[in-house]
Formats: C-alpha cells, sequence, structure tokens
C-alpha cells in the first residue's frame, strides 16, 4: 500500500485532474465551434482523457527521477529521495506512463500513430523530457517549454475533431503564456522569490484572462466567460498579492498551487467563452476533486 500511495504521489493527482479540464475544454471548443454534436464521441474523450492522464502523469514521474539528487537537500520529503520508490523504478514507471499515454491518443481516430493526436501526444511527451533533462533550469526557455506542454494539451482535446485544429489551434498560446508564468513564479517555491518576477506574471495573468474575454466577446459569449473569468481571477491574484508583499518560499508555493488549480476555472471559462456552458459547468465539478487531492497529495 505505501508502495502504491509512493506512485501515486509521483503523479501529483490534482493536478493530472487540471489537465483532464484541459481535455475537456479543448474538446469543448472544437465540437461547439465546429457546430458538431459529440453524442457519437464519448468513447474518443475517454480515450483522451486516459492519454493526458499518461502523459502529464509521466512528465511529472520524470520531473522526480531528474531531480532525485536535488530533491536529497530541497525536496527530501519526495517519494524518491525519502526511499520510498527507487529511482530505477520511477524511471520505468514515468517512460510507460508516457507510452500508455501515446498509445490512448493513437486509439482515438482510425489512422492511429498518424493521427492529429497521436502526433500531438508524442509532441507532449517529447516536450516533458526535453523540459526534465535539458530546459528547467533555464530561465527563458523552462516556462516557455512547460507553457507549450499545457498549450500541446489543449490542442489534444480539440483534436477529437482534427478539422478545427487550424481554425482554433491559436487559441493554445494562452495556455502556454498562463503556464510559463506559474513556471517562472515557482522558481522561488524553495529559496523565495523576485517581486519583479511577481508582478511579470501579474501582467501576464492579467494577458491570459483578456484573451479569454476577447475570445467570449467575439463569439457572443462575453457574459458567460466573464463570469468564470471574475471567478478564476478570484483564484490567482489573492495569493499572488500575498507572494509580492512578502516573496517567501511558502508564500509562493501558495500561489503556485492556487494557480495550478485554477487552470480548472481557467479552462472552464474557455468553454463558456464558446458558449459551451454545459461543458463548462462539467469542467468546473473537476474543482473540489483536485482541492481534495490536493489536500492528500503534494501539488509541486
Amino acid at each position: 500500500m505505501n508502495k502504491l500511495i509512493g506512485f501515486l504521489r509521483l503523479m501529483r493527482p490534482a493536478n493530472i485532474v487540471t489537465a483532464v479540464s484541459d481535455i475537456l475544454a479543448g474538446t469543448a471548443i472544437a465540437v461547439y465551434a465546429a457546430g458538431n454534436t459529440i453524442s457519437y464521441q464519448w468513447q474518443s474523450v475517454v480515450l483522451l482523457v486516459i492519454s493526458t492522464i499518461g502523459l502529464y502523469g509521466g512528465g511529472v514521474v520524470l520531473n522526480d527521477v531528474f531531480d532525485a539528487e536535488l530533491d536529497k537537500v530541497e525536496r527530501p520529503e519526495r517519494a524518491i529521495p525519502s526511499g520510498l520508490i527507487s529511482k530505477n523504478a520511477a524511471a520505468l514507471f514515468g517512460v510507460l506512463l508516457l507510452l500508455a499515454g501515446i498509445a490512448a491518443a493513437a486509439a482515438v481516430h482510425a489512422t492511429g500513430v498518424f493521427s492529429s493526436s497521436a502526433v500531438i501526444a508524442l509532441s507532449i511527451a517529447v516536450c516533458a523530457v526535453i523540459y526534465n533533462k535539458w530546459m528547467k533550469h533555464n530561465a527563458i526557455l523552462g516556462p516557455l517549454n512547460m507553457g507549450i506542454c499545457r498549450g500541446l494539451n489543449l490542442l489534444l482535446g480539440m483534436s477529437i475533431l482534427p478539422a478545427a485544429l487550424p481554425q482554433y489551434s491559436y487559441i493554445a498560446i494562452v495556455p502556454v503564456i498562463y503556464i510559463a508564468a506559474i513556471t517562472m513564479v515557482s522558481r522561488g517555491e524553495v529559496h523565495g522569490g523576485r517581486k519583479s518576477t511577481l508582478y511579470a506574471a501579474v501582467l501576464l495573468y492579467a494577458i491570459v484572462i483578456a484573451g479569454i474575454l476577447t475570445i467570449g466577446f467575439v463569439n457572443n459569449y462575453i457574459w458567460y466567460a466573464l463570469a468564470f473569468a471574475v471567478l478564476f481571477g478570484a483564484m490567482i491574484f489573492p495569493p499572488l498579492q500575498k507572494a509580492i508583499r512578502n516573496p517567501a518560499g511558502s508564500l509562493i508555493g501558495k500561489a503556485v498551487k492556487a494557480g495550478v488549480i485554477a487552470l480548472i476555472i481557467m479552462n472552464a471559462a474557455w468553454a463558456a467563452a464558446f458558449g459551451a456552458i454545459y461543458f463548462a459547468l462539467l469542467i468546473v465539478l473537476l474543482l473540489p476533486v483536485s482541492l481534495l487531492l490536493a489536500k492528500l497529495f503534494a501539488v509541486t
């Protein structure tokens, strides 16, 4: 049982729920914006959810594998440095999760490994490995790389209808910006951060909200988008404001945790901006699940 809990800790369950919300938001954008129904495609949604669980889980597990030596000093409570899970077992687990994520995506469309879903899933896996191995500690490329992973995850949800990708793939730039901001802030979790970095995050968060509201306005669903955008802002700005006042590692950690969990509301706002209000409400239902898991397992 302890080993099982250790593997779950490596996967960051609360974060995985936010990745599932990406898939639902991407699906909502593709289906509603393209004027189609999804009554016959729930199997594809399930496969994409399984795919993102594997991809996100594999990525964060390998993150801990590559950080094993550093975590002996900075995060000794984590599963690998604490001795609960061996480094080799974690590495194998992470690789298997990534492969499972790619395989599930390949099963969505008849074209298999040549489908847009499979290509996007493979791209996420490659970007995750590149981040963990080479880019994590690069002040600019690291956050950008992590943001690209999240943007691709939104596209993975949209790939349920490949024809929607050329028209709406530009939307992925917004989660790229948001995750880049969170990743940038997270660098101060252990030793504290700089106020200039936190102010930059405020600006990037504001750009993200402006992007969502702009899409809602263009699609004539501004009030739907605004309702969720207000909730989104209420989740991300207060913890960040506290961290700006006192950029201690503990407060920055809380700001990062809030930013990660708030991804669910951001994705609900995306669905609402396309008039997919039922999808938006479904996504919001993931919030209490993620919050509960965040009490049981670490988010960062």
